[in-house]
Parts: C-alpha cells; sequence; structure tokens
C-alpha cells in the first residue's frame, strides 16, 4: 500500500463489506474510517449520532454503474431508464421473464438477471436512480455483494442482465459489453468523460470516505487521510475510479482542516449538481 511506504511504522486493518455494513460498523465504533459507493442515508447518520460519533464526508472519485450483457448480445445497445425500470421493480417479479417480455421484436429467451445485494450502496444507488425508492426492486435475481462475482457469472451467461460499478466493467471489457442508457437525453454509454462531466445520468455518481472527526486527533490517522487526498487522482486512477476535479480535493481537504461535520448529501444522492458546488455549500 503506498501509504505504508511512507510510514511502516502504521499498522492498517482493511476490512471488506457492503457500504451498509460498513456503517454498521463505523457507527458501533468498531472502525475509524468507511468508504461508501453512496452518501450516508439519515437513518445512519441518526445511528452514529446517538452513539456519539461525527464523521468528516469526504467525496474521494466517481464511479458510474454499468448495464452489461454478454458480447454475444446482439439485439441490445441502449436501454432507457424506463425499460430498466420496468425490468427492475417489484412488479416485475415472475412477469418480466425474458427479453420478449421487455420489446416484443427481442428473442423469445430467458432473461437472467444480476445485480449487487441489499447489503451494498451500489444498490441502494441503483434502485433509487432506477426504480424511484432505494431498496426496492424484484428479488428474483442473482445477487452478491462481490461485483466480481457478478462480472464472472455475466461472462459466461449469453442471456445475462447485469449492473455493477464502470471500474469493474473496465476490468473485464473484453468479455463483458456495456449498454448506452438513455436517460432523457439520448443514448449515453458509460465512459470516464460521460462518467465525469455529468452526461451519463442518473447512473454517475460520487464515492466517499467518512471519518471519524475525534479520530482526526491522531497523528498517524490524519496522515493517512491527507494522503489519500493529496494523491486523489492518482490512487482513483489505480482503483479503475475516475477522478474529481482538482479543486474538489482542495475542499475535500478544507473539510479536513475545519472539521466540517455532517454530510452536504441531506441523506440521499444529488443528481446534477457538482461535487465542487456541494462542497461549497458548507465550505469556507
Amino acid at each position: 500500500m503506498a501509504f505504508q511506504q511512507l510510514a511502516p511504522g502504521v499498522e492498517l486493518r482493511l476490512g471488506v463489506s457492503g457500504t451498509g455494513g460498513g456503517f454498521k460498523k463505523f457507527c458501533a465504533d468498531e472502525i475509524l474510517i468507511t468508504g461508501a459507493s453512496r452518501p450516508i442515508k439519515r437513518s445512519e447518520a441518526d445511528s452514529c449520532a446517538a452513539a456519539a460519533i461525527s464523521f468528516v464526508e469526504l467525496p474521494i472519485a466517481y464511479d458510474g454503474l454499468s448495464v452489461v450483457v454478454h458480447p454475444s448480445n446482439d439485439w441490445v445497445t441502449c436501454l432507457t431508464i424506463d425499460e430498466l425500470r420496468r425490468i427492475w421493480e417489484p412488479a416485475a417479479e415472475a412477469r418480466l421473464v425474458s427479453w420478449s417480455d421487455l420489446r416484443p421484436d427481442w428473442p423469445d429467451q430467458p432473461l437472467h438477471l444480476y445485480g449487487a445485494g441489499t447489503d451494498s450502496g451500489t444498490y441502494d444507488y441503483f434502485t433509487a436512480a432506477v426504480v424511484g425508492t432505494e431498496g426496492v426492486s424484484r428479488r428474483d435475481y442473482m445477487a452478491s455483494e462481490d461485483d466480481y462475482l457478478i462480472a464472472q457469472d455475466l461472462a459466461e451467461d449469453p442471456d445475462g442482465l447485469g449492473f455493477f460499478g464502470y471500474s469493474y466493467y473496465v476490468e473485464y471489457g473484453e468479455r463483458l459489453r456495456a449498454l448506452a442508457i438513455d436517460g432523457g437525453a439520448g443514448c449515453v454509454a458509460p465512459s470516464a468523460q460521460s462518467i465525469a462531466d455529468g452526461s451519463y445520468q442518473p447512473l454517475a455518481r460520487p464515492i466517499f470516505i467518512y471519518v471519524r472527526a475525534d479520530a482526526l486527533d491522531r497523528p498517524e490517522l490524519r496522515a493517512f487521510v491527507d494522503f489519500y487526498l493529496a494523491n486523489g487522482p492518482a490512487l482513483a486512477q489505480r482503483a479503475r475510479a475516475i477522478p474529481l476535479p482538482p479543486r474538489a480535493y482542495t475542499l475535500a481537504a478544507q473539510r479536513v482542516e475545519q472539521r466540517i461535520i455532517g454530510s452536504v448529501f441531506a441523506g440521499g444522492a444529488q443528481v446534477g449538481v457538482s461535487i465542487e458546488q456541494l462542497l461549497e455549500l458548507e465550505g469556507p
């Protein structure tokens, strides 16, 4: 790990869970920093407050949710948000089960669905953006908290359709095909540019770390956070995420310096607003 090369005496312990699971540990005083693929929910912030845990919210990169199919699928190149909603809404369960159920001119072949598990921030964001209500969807799909497993399953299923983070599509791009999404302004394919400039809507999103505020008094933890933000673009690219604009990292560093507590997202994602604009809401 890059930071440990600079501070070999600092022990870092890493754990893996979905965003929701991470917030549970964070608000239970089990960890000092948690990563998140969505903003903290109001209920989660309330849990932290009840435990007297204050936090500093730091956006660190952009990501997009890619909707992907097997490369042998030659009938779909773009889906509208309404079509995605029809596929994933609860009413579709055990009813919309073949490709021809979505468009009659498509093959009468099974539609196998893959996606994030319910403990995942990816699931929360996808259902909010597509179905219209966070955490609500059909249940008859192959769910996993591990995007690698979803990608591997889709790479072996010619009838599959699924969603996961753009970075995993980049890694599996030769074995999968990403669909363009029409959010109302025409079909836009996921790419580093379309995610960063906001044209890939509504499936572009920021990702975060949340840091316990009083833990910033610890020199080693503060050094880690400062290193993280100072090297944000390079670290984002290494993780196959999309860097924020430079000013966003400057504003995030100011939030750390001034110990600006809480979330600027009011308990949910803000579509169509830049990270810089949101950070300046509570900036200097």
